[in-house]
């Protein structure tokens, strides 16, 4: 059993963060803003995944997060014995006190590790919606619900998902994602991407190429508005499982000559500075980052009204929104701003705002950081107490 941690400013508390892989997709960005942005005074980031190798990974060796690679494969395999035993001698070794999953492979993983290492503060992020997983999956996530202290969820939607499984609304804790103003921020007369050089007005979407993005919806909007603006170009930036399906739409719909598309990229915000219309159009989303992203560099947002999306984008005020699938509807909406340039102006700049006030990512750094401790102070309140007392909830999801 661990000894009881005694944090000091000279003794940060050790938190271990888990993830599959350390590349550009949402859990990752999600993990490496929160690791970077920890108060070392504070907590003692560690990473664990199984693929280290990765853009992110750069990022958290520069801030100097140290980085453990598990050889698991499966979990119905003997390397998922040498991963759990190497994880557990980790956790020995740094003493960790608090482990946070942040995507299912993990929580798979690593949770019942650290839960026979006795982790005193266990936690896991669940940032999407159950039934859009396979029911073995489902049945996995209701055993760990159990095994775990809080959840973290990124929207009032995912939020009131889990408690549609059963999940009580006082295990989760809502914090909504932010953005970094310092690398996603409006264009200061950067040159945008060569291949929209020269372009009258760019609509386009920064994503995975999967099928709940609804690429193929926003393509059939663009090619039935694309009349309305001679030299107007669309650019779809992103690589995935559809890839051949949606360039297949590109040629069928006769827009080869304008639809650009750009495989995954990792200066996403140079990517967003050229898109002056982003479209979200998907028919799932929790609380996308990159909305958020393309809100913080001056895009104007069409998004679709599913989701945690109404919680970031006000319909109308900085941005527009549109019924989930209907092509008409978003016909529509890119029809108004792609007509009317001072409307568009006026929603790409109180997307700005929004983005900087609402949503920085300081506010969810100082939210994990008020989770981590509360769960942690509670959990060592707990064996101090006699049996049968109470103790205070987890930090309040105000």
């Amino acid at each position: 059993m661990l000894a009881r941690y005694s944090r000091t400013p000279s003794n940060p508390i050790p938190v271990l963060l888990m993830v599959r892989e350390l590349g550009i997709g949402g859990c990752e960005r999600d993990l490496t803003k929160i690791a970077i942005g920890l108060d070392r005074n504070r907590f003692e980031p560690h990473i664990a995944c199984l693929s280290p190798d990765g853009p992110r990974s750069s990022e958290l060796r520069a801030a100097r997060v140290p980085i453990i690679a598990l050889p698991t494969r499966s979990l119905i395999s003997r390397s998922a014995l040498e991963g759990a035993r190497i994880l557990g001698r980790y956790i020995r070794k740094h003493r960790i006190q608090i482990a946070h999953a942040f995507d299912a492979p993990m929580e798979f993983i690593g949770l019942p590790v650290c839960r026979v290492y006795r982790v005193p503060a266990v936690i896991k992020s669940h940032l999407w919606y159950r039934d859009m997983t396979q029911r073995r999956y489902r049945l996995l996530f209701a055993i760990t619900d159990r095994m775990v202290d809080a959840i973290v969820v990124n929207s009032e939607a995912a939020q009131t998902d889990l408690a549609n499984y059963g999940v009580p609304v006082a295990k989760t804790f809502l914090c909504q994602n932010g953005v970094d103003t310092t690398v996603f921020r409006p264009s200061q007369n950067e040159t945008p991407m060569e291949v929209v050089q020269d372009v009258s007005l760019v609509i386009g979407c920064v994503c995975a190429v999967r099928q709940e993005k609804r690429l193929d919806l926003l393509m059939k909007a663009f090619a039935r508005v694309q009349r309305l603006r001679p030299g107007m170009k669309l650019l779809l930036v992103g690589s995935g499982p559809i890839q051949s399906e949606i360039e297949r739409l590109r040629t069928e719909l006769g827009l080869a000559a304008v639809c650009q598309m750009e495989p995954t990229r990792e200066d996403v915000a140079s990517c967003m500075r050229s898109i002056h219309i982003f479209v979200q159009a998907s028919d799932s989303e929790s609380f996308p980052n990159a909305l958020l992203e393309a809100m913080a560099c001056g895009c104007c947002v069409v998004a679709s009204r599913v989701g945690g999306i109404p919680e970031l984008v006000t319909d109308q005020h900085d941005g527009l929104l549109f019924a989930s699938g209907n092509l008409d509807d978003l016909i529509q909406k890119l029809t108004s701003v792609v007509k009317d340039d001072g409307l568009r102006r006026s929603l790409a700049a109180q997307a700005v705002k929004t983005a900087a006030e609402q949503f920085p990512i300081e506010k969810t750094v100082e939210r994990t950081q008020l989770l981590y401790e509360s769960i942690l102070a509670r959990k060592c309140k707990r064996r101090e107490k006699p049996a049968g007392q109470n103790t205070e909830p987890v930090v309040s999801n105000g």
